[in-house]
């Protein structure tokens, strides 16, 4: 851990930014807009400087990669069976 002012003071821009980020993001959950994809580009921020928001974020992009294959796999069935009744 460094106690270069200028490195505190940019872990502390990068937290309060990434950090504003990623609450917009979970109240846009609730509320109109792209929630997920602020909350992943939220601990992205973070993730620059915090070892923690770095495992999150890979954690948050499995989870968006299953739910995207998922949302997928349906779609997919439905055009073989369409196919298959003909």
């Amino acid at each position: 851990m460094e106690s270069n002012p200028t490195h505190v003071a940019k872990r502390v821009v990068i937290a309060v930014f990434g950090g504003a980020v990623l609450v917009a993001g979970l109240l846009m959950l609730v509320l109109p807009g792209p929630g997920v994809v602020a909350i992943i580009a939220g601990l992205a921020i973070l993730a620059t400087e915090f070892s923690w928001a770095e495992r999150r974020l890979s954690d948050a992009r499995a989870k968006s990669a299953n739910a995207v294959a998922a949302l997928r796999r349906p779609r997919r069935l439905r055009k073989v069976r369409a196919e298959v009744d003909g």
